[in-house]
């Protein structure tokens, strides 16, 4: 019998037997209800970094070109402003917002993302897309080392403005903040995320009504919406022009960060965040500092925190230091997820990584990269000193990476999107070319500590590029010594050992040769277990793999079988969980009867290796580095045997 349909006036509908049904208006409502939480937090989030921007965009541009609290000049601020507000329409609307969140990798955005994504256009691994990603990456960490350090440095010295006997507790008072950060990142930000956006929301909208309130002290200034005074102050300033372009570049950092974010939020809401919150906020707010650095030049000292009466600057300090914080934490969740991707990508050691929500998988914790961003970020604070000086080495290592996603997205077009090569570069050559222009401005910095971001990037290209080439060589030369995994089954066929019953898995990198955890196992104890399975793990180009492809069984013969597993880049490599799909596929796996034997190799360096000898030392002082095999992959240590062996490289 059919259900009644409910009254209008029911609280809840009800089937016939009185029980709650759900009706189109509840999953609408829940619907909204979602996209509303994911809005406000793509708010706090995505743009909480190019949010601080307003805190010494402008005033470091206007210092850029030449301009001074005793007097402006009208072409100058128009000039700037129209740089600022065409580098927000041009680099991140129409660059990040229209064409690169289009260029998802299955969902998945950033620079390791758009690499792979470029490698499958490609159908191939080439190594200028694998270079190009690599350089994209590094740079990423440079920004991740500097943001929250200029961010926050520059919210505190409000403090200045509010009494000026603050001025000697400001960089303890920044050093303070920046320590108490990174120290509870090992608490996960589960707890904590639920306010960034709300606070990142009211930010934005104290900084509209802040530009608002000074708009009015000269009207004039929106002419400086047209892009004529950005052109002209280019070509009458020449050298100086450029320098100021560098400066002006800081009002779009942190839009990596919309691509970056984009398996978090999804495109819709990172979009309407931007055009009906994020960019209206930020030009009124640069608007007004202009309009009121016209009225008086001499709040050109810090035209922000001016734009706000006097009673309201504390609230409003302890505001920018709250929104710097969210910055700085999101950047540096950031960190720990490209990390990760390149653990996975095999462009790094394993590492470390700490789970600190049940109910989001990418939230993450990395003790060893938390704290080498923390003394880095430090070091910055304390050789620096204020956040001005800091300006100087901002904007080279975002352009840079600008640079790298604005090729490695060329390819895409071109490759995957099947576009006419004319086409394609018409399309994304006027992007590249902007973003070198921008990274030529920034590089005329490189001596005045631009040098900074461009030394950390180097290191951390340094560092994948040895452990990807000390890699090959340990495969190649652990293959020379290890015999074919057929020509041993065929031996053990012909004089079997003596059998004990269990499940033996033996990991290995190359499922063609015999692990040297079960050469070993042989030589030692003299024994075999009933069933084997050589395992082994493989890295996919995508986020991550559909449980129906996760796993690949090949069944040798009654007593060996090979095993298959694919993870993606986004996903955690746990092998319990993944072996339990291939019960589905008739593989017996009982977690309780099942021994993993690892190969534990002890490195040592070589006089005939295949590099030279630091880089050999490095690549062994990483690959001491890594994190315990068990642990990564998250074996039973119950279940686990390890087999040392040494090799040299």
């Amino acid at each position: 019998m059919a259900a009644e349909r409910p009254s209008a006036g029911a609280t809840a509908a009800e089937n016939a037997s009185g029980s709650p049904v759900r009706t189109e208006d509840d999953h609408s409502h829940k619907q909204q209800t979602k996209f509303a939480a994911l809005l406000i937090g793509a708010v706090g989030v995505v743009y909480g970094d190019i949010g601080t921007s307003p805190l010494y965009a402008f005033r470091e541009a206007m210092l850029a070109a030449g301009a001074t609290t005793g007097g402006v000049s009208r072409p100058t601020v128009l000039g700037l402003l129209s740089l600022i507000i065409w580098a927000l329409t041009i680099i991140v609307t129409l660059k990040y917002i229209v064409v690169l969140l289009r260029a998802d990798n299955d969902g998945e955005g950033g620079t390791l993302s758009l690499m792979a994504l470029a490698q499958r256009a490609m159908g191939r691994r080439t190594k200028t897309v694998f270079v190009l990603g690599i350089i994209g990456a590094a740079l990423f960490y440079g920004d991740a080392l500097i943001t929250p350090a200029i961010s926050i440095l520059s919210a505190v010295e409000g403090l200045k403005l509010v009494h000026p006997a603050t001025e000697h507790f400001i960089l303890p008072l920044t050093i303070v903040i920046i320590f108490g950060i990174f120290v509870v990142q090992s608490r996960g930000t589960a707890t904590v995320a639920k306010w960034f956006g709300p606070i990142t929301l009211v930010w934005f909208v104290a900084m509209g009504i802040g530009g608002l309130l000074h708009i009015s002290d000269d009207p004039g200034v929106f002419a400086a919406l047209s892009p004529t005074y950005a052109v002209q102050f280019m070509l009458n300033h020449g050298l100086v022009g450029l320098v100021a372009l560098g400066a002006v570049f800081l009002a779009v950092t942190g839009a990596e960060a919309l691509y970056a974010d984009l398996g978090h939020f999804g495109k819709k809401p990172i979009r309407i965040a931007w055009a009906l919150i994020v960019f209206p906020a930020l030009a009124l707010n640069y608007l007004g500092q202009g309009a009121m650095v016209l009225a008086d030049p001499s709040r050109l000292e810090n035209p922000f925190f001016l734009l706000f009466p006097e009673w309201s600057l504390l609230p409003i300090v302890i505001l920018a230091t709250l929104a710097t914080i969210i910055a700085s934490q999101a950047v540096i969740t950031g960190a720990f997820s490209l990390t990760r991707q390149a653990v996975q990508l095999r462009l790094l050691p394993r590492l470390e990584i700490r789970h600190t929500s049940v109910d989001q998988e990418g939230q993450i914790y990395m003790p060893q990269v938390n704290y080498l961003l923390m003394i880095g970020v430090i070091l910055l604070v304390v050789l620096f000193g204020s956040s001005s000086k800091l300006a100087t080495a901002y904007g080279i290592a975002v352009t840079g990476t600008m640079v790298v996603t604005a090729c490695l997205a060329f390819i895409v077009v071109w490759r995957r999107w099947n576009w006419p090569l004319w086409a394609a570069v018409s399309a994304m050559a006027p992007f590249v070319i902007i973003d070198l222009v921008f990274f030529s401005a920034n590089a005329l910095k490189i001596l005045e500590g631009g040098y900074v971001p461009i030394i950390f990037a180097a290191g951390i290209m340094l560092c994948m590029w040895t452990w990807v080439r000390g890699t090959k060589i340990l495969t190649d030369k652990i293959s020379q010594s290890e015999v074919s995994l057929d020509f041993l089954i065929s031996k053990l066929r012909a004089k079997p050992p003596q059998r004990i019953p269990g499940l033996a898995i033996f990991l290995t990198a190359d499922p063609d040769t015999a692990p040297s955890a079960l050469l070993h196992s042989l030589k030692h104890y003299k024994v075999l277990h009933e069933k084997n399975a050589i395992l082994t793990i493989r890295s996919a180009t995508i986020p991550r793999v559909p449980d129906e492809d996760r796993v690949r069984i090949e069944i040798i013969d009654e007593n060996f079988s090979t095993i298959t597993l694919r993870f993606g880049y986004m996903e955690e490599p746990n092998i319990p969980r993944a072996l339990v799909l291939c019960r589905k596929k008739g593989f017996k796996f009982d977690i309780m009867s099942t021994s993993f034997f690892l190969s534990r190799r002890s490195i040592k360096p070589s006089t005939r290796s295949g590099m030279p000898l630091w880089q050999d030392q490095l690549f062994i002082a990483m690959a001491n580095s890594a994190s315990d095999a068990s642990g990564y992959f998250h074996l039973p240590t119950g279940r686990v045997v390890e087999i040392g062996a040494q090799i040299s490289v």
